[in-house]
């Protein structure tokens, strides 16, 4: 059980960190994650609909090669 303790230590640091991360970035006008070419924007008189579909991808593989690290 200490293994799982210590996973999800680990986890909880890691969201904290990127949640620190988001809020540092509205914070000094870092706007590069999020509007990314790729991303889909869709207005209309009634609104505005986005899809960040290229920064999906991007943090997924991002994700990925971050874990895979860690399994090793």
């Amino acid at each position: 059980m200490s293994d799982l303790g210590r996973t999800l230590i680990l986890v909880g640091l890691l969201l904290a960190g990127a949640g620190g991360l988001v809020l540092l970035s509205g914070m000094r006008g870092w706007h590069w994650l999020g509007r990314l070419p790729g991303d889909v924007t869709i207005r209309w008189s009634g609104g505005v609909f986005y899809f960040p579909l290229a920064t999906c991808i991007v943090l997924s593989v991002v994700l990925s090669l971050v874990l895979a690290f860690f399994r090793r």
